[in-house]
Parts: C-alpha cells; sequence; structure tokens
C-alpha cells in the first residue's frame, strides 16, 4: 500500500463507491521505480517503465471494485480481476493500482503497488491479474 494513500484516505481523496473515482491498473516491467514512495501513476509513468505492446494501452485498464465492507474489525474493498485482452506483452513484473481521478496540484493518485515476483508475459492472449480472496486477512485493501 502505497503512504501517500494511507493520507489520502483521511482527507478524503479516494472514494470506492462513486463513478467519479475510477480506479485502473496498469502493468509495469521490471526497469519501473515503484514501491511505497509512488504517489500517483502520472509520476510512475514518467519515470518510465511502463509496457508496452501489442493491444496494451498505456495508464491500463479500469477495474471493477466492490463496496466496501467489513469482516470483523478490519475494513476492506475488493476489485474484480483485471484482463487485458488480446495483447503481446513481455516483461512485466508488477503493476500499479491508481485513482483515475486527478487530484489539486495534477497526478493520478497512487494506492497500491503489486509485484509479481518473476516476469510475466502474454503472447496474443489475454493476461489476467487475479486479485486475492476478498476476506479480513487477503483483500487486496485493508484496514485491521
Amino acid at each position: 500500500m502505497c503512504t501517500s494513500f494511507k493520507t489520502e484516505i483521511m482527507v478524503g481523496v479516494h472514494n470506492f463507491t462513486t463513478a467519479s473515482n475510477v480506479f485502473k491498473l496498469a502493468l509495469f516491467t521490471n526497469s519501473a521505480t515503484l514501491d511505497a514512495t509512488t504517489v500517483s501513476y502520472t509520476a510512475s509513468a514518467a519515470a518510465g517503465g511502463e509496457v508496452t505492446g501489442t493491444n496494451y494501452t498505456a495508464a491500463g485498464s479500469s477495474m471493477t471494485s466492490v463496496t466496501p465492507t467489513s469482516i470483523g474489525t478490519t475494513a476492506l474493498v475488493d476489485f474484480s480481476d483485471v484482463t487485458f485482452s488480446n495483447v503481446t506483452i513481455t516483461g512485466v513484473r508488477g503493476a500499479l493500482l491508481y485513482n483515475n481521478a486527478p487530484v489539486s496540484g495534477g497526478g493520478t493518485p497512487a494506492v497500491c503497488v503489486l509485484d509479481f515476483g518473476v516476469d510475466k508475459a502474454a503472447n496474443q492472449g489475454d493476461f489476467t491479474v487475479v486479485m486475492p480472496t476478498a476476506d479480513a486477512s487477503n483483500a487486496l485493501i485493508r484496514i485491521a
């Protein structure tokens, strides 16, 4: 989870239930510098490392979020799996989940960084990022 996201949820930058906040997932190679200090997609893309390839669109794909809920004392939000259809891409090492609603001062705020651990690829096929189980221990975004 990006540190800036933790602060931004405290001041109402992110709303997972409104259509004006479109969350997206962009794919990056291992040459990208993505970590908890990443503050926006705009800055990350400018630094380089976003995947390029046939049928992959820069800035990634929109995600479908599920209304935030709680299980026990943990609040969480879940997303549907994201499929990049009929793509030819290589060297995909991770992704950046970000809110495509620009904030004051510019940029599209980063939410979290995903590291796939090894490079992945697709050759004229679907590249699917499978989201973890939506529970208090595994959901992609959870506050305990």
